[in-house]
C-alpha cells in the first residue's frame, strides 16, 4: 500500500528528495496531534502523511513553508543565545592560565593545587630504586619457592 501512496505523491511532486521532506513535516503535524485528514485505518503517521499529499488533502505550499519557518526559528534562537554571550562573556580568560591535562581539558586553577601533590608523589622513586626493589622481590619469591618444596619432600 505505501509504495503505491508513494507513486501517486510523485505524479504531485516532482522530486522524491522533496516528497521526502513533505511527508516528514507532515507525519511531525501528525505526531504533535494534528488532525488526519484521511481515515487512519489503523496505519502509521508517515502513511497517513503519504496518504494525504497523495490525495492532495494537504497544500504543498502550506507543507514547505511551514518546514521552512520551524527551521528558521531554530535558527533564529542560536544566533540569540550567541548574541547573549559576546554581551555577557564569560571569565574564562582571566581564570584560565594555561595548563593542560594529558586528556587536552584546561586545568582551572582550583583543580591544579589537587594535582601538583600527586605529580610528585609518583615520580619519588628514581629508576634505580625500582631495578633493585624488582630484584628483591624476585629473590623473595625464589627463596619461598625453594622453602615449599623442601618442606614437600620431608
Amino acid at each position: 500500500m505505501a509504495r503505491i501512496t508513494v507513486e501517486d505523491c510523485l505524479e504531485k511532486i516532482n522530486s522524491q528528495y522533496d516528497l521526502v521532506m513533505l511527508a516528514k513535516e507532515r507525519c511531525t503535524q501528525l505526531n504533535a496531534g494534528g488532525p488526519a485528514l484521511v481515515p487512519e485505518d489503523n496505519d502509521k503517521n508517515t502513511v497517513i502523511a503519504l496518504r494525504e499529499i497523495g490525495e492532495g488533502k494537504v497544500s504543498i505550499k502550506a507543507l514547505e513553508d511551514s518546514a521552512i519557518n520551524r527551521l528558521r526559528k531554530q535558527q533564529e534562537e542560536t544566533s540569540k543565545l550567541e548574541d547573549l554571550d559576546e554581551e555577557h562573556g564569560d571569565n574564562f580568560d582571566k581564570v584560565y592560565k594555561g595548563e593542560v591535562s594529558k586528556s587536552g581539558t584546561a586545568i582551572l586553577p582550583s583543580k591544579r593545587i589537587r594535582h601538583a601533590p600527586e605529580k610528585s608523589r609518583l615520580y619519588t622513586k628514581s629508576s634505580d630504586n625500582i631495578k633493585e626493589d624488582k630484584n628483591e622481590e624476585l629473590e623473595k619469591q625464589i627463596d619461598t619457592d625453594i622453602l615449599a618444596t623442601e618442606n614437600k619432600s620431608e
